[in-house]
């Protein structure tokens, strides 16, 4: 009788306690209520119902106050990971390389950064006379026409045999500056999209003298005065087959990128292979590590050669790529249309067609793409229109031109001529949200 009297003197204090507005006292008394093991009246359970609705609506919003600053800092760190892009920066690669989207996908370029470019070729040429100097004349000439020969099957869709020792130097006055002036627009366009981190690790496949580096070094060269780059750093692997390719690009980038006042923090790393002979399991290259995997031009007509070529990049993605890395393909119109067997015209869908069957082929999937071209036509001029709009329009190669008439009896002047697609894909076996 005792207990009942006590549990009621209770609930009487807990409902005063409630009309006073005294929650402490409250809360106090009903868990005396709970200890002695008596039942609530329907008073007490909705107080208590409310107590633990109260507690529970406490805990979900610490959770998602927690959730909130841990998001805010992972949106913290990778923004001063990523280069967001400078708006002023953008207008100035805009004007100086006359930039024009003419649609979605097709992008003209007639500039160029001359305070980049100039210095770049100059440099360029120099270094290839000093190594020509070390030549007899009447020696060099036969060892440039050699190397000529053998570079030369590249217009025919063929691979040289680089069996000479000038044909790394053939191709620097041939090919490089030109390759270059793509790259580096294909790392603007990257820049732009907000996909370029200030530490970036690099796989160039069929990676030549480093054009890939050059591109993108010269890119940054260009921000400089716009903004500050906290610790850059370039991890760049070449995987290429030719080791007098990687050791000529090596030993120009020591003596004018390293140069630089402001030059880049490089690492390079030379992977000497054959991607026909390429072996997965006994490869040197990191297992998801690469940022960025590119391939430059290195893709083949030859059906046969061309599926035992995928076969090896795919193998190479799904090791070596990082999830949230991207691949970054530079192919010439004419091959990327010949492989598909398709004329080449002025239609969007056709060439949106193309580059996703072409992707299908290396199990990838697009993110953008950019036809890059010098005349503003996806169909092409006649040597005649385009030798009289070059020679109007496009950006003059000022020192090489003179080098070619010396020792190819170049006749024409060179200029910075565009024709190619950029093309920024995902693995399809590494989707994950960007």
């Amino acid at each position: 009788m005792n207990n009942l009297i006590v549990n009621w003197w209770r609930s009487q204090q807990f409902k005063l306690a409630l009309k006073r507005g005294d929650i402490r006292r409250a809360v106090q008394l009903l868990q005396e209520i709970q200890k002695s093991g008596a039942r609530f009246s329907w008073l007490e359970k909705l107080f208590r119902d409310k107590l633990q609705l109260e507690r529970s609506s406490q805990k979900d919003n610490r959770q998602t106050e927690t959730l909130s600053k841990e998001l805010i800092e992972v949106s913290q760190q990778k923004s001063n990971l990523i280069l967001m892009p400078d708006d002023e920066f953008v207008k100035y690669i805009y004007k100086n390389f006359n930039l024009i989207h003419h649609d979605e996908y097709k992008l003209q370029s007639t500039g160029i950064d001359e305070r980049i470019f100039d210095d770049f070729e100059s440099s360029l040429v120099e270094y290839l006379r000093e190594e020509f100097s070390k030549i007899p004349d009447k020696q060099l000439f036969i060892k440039l026409e050699d190397a000529l020969e053998d570079i030369n099957n590249l217009k025919n869709g063929q691979d040289p045999d680089y069996r000479f020792s000038l044909t790394p130097h053939v191709y620097f006055m041939k090919y490089f500056l030109e390759n270059v002036y793509c790259i580096y627009l294909a790392w603007f366009l990257i820049y732009q999209a907000a996909f370029l981190p200030s530490k970036v690790n690099i796989l160039d496949i069929a990676a030549g003298p480093g054009t890939v580096a050059y591109g993108l070094a010269l890119f940054l060269q260009s921000s400089s005065g716009f903004f500050h780059i906290p610790q850059m750093h370039i991890s760049y692997y070449s995987l290429e087959k030719q080791d007098a390719f990687q050791f000529r690009g090596l030993q120009f980038w020591r003596r004018y990128i390293e140069s630089r006042l402001n030059s880049v923090n490089a690492y390079f790393r030379f992977v000497t292979a054959d991607i026909f002979t390429w072996k997965t399991q006994s490869n040197n290259l990191p297992k998801d590590f690469f940022d960025f995997i590119v391939i430059s031009h290195c893709f083949f007509i030859d059906k046969t050669k061309r599926i035992e070529a995928n076969n090896t990049y795919k193998q190479i993605f799904a090791t070596s790529l990082k999830n949230s890395g991207y691949i970054l393909i530079i192919i010439q119109d004419k091959k990327l249309f010949k492989i598909s067997d398709v004329h080449q015209v002025e239609n969007q869908e056709q060439e949106k067609n193309i580059v996703d069957k072409f992707l299908a082929e290396l199990g990838l999937e697009l993110v953008w793409y950019k036809y890059l071209t010098s005349t503003g036509s996806r169909t092409p001029l006649s040597g005649v229109e385009f030798g009289k709009f070059a020679g109007e329009k496009l950006p003059k190669q000022l020192y090489m031109s003179p080098l070619l008439q010396q020792y190819f009896a170049h006749k024409y002047k060179l200029h910075y001529t565009l024709d190619d697609y950029v093309i920024l894909a995902i693995n399809n076996e590494k989707l994950q949200v960007k």
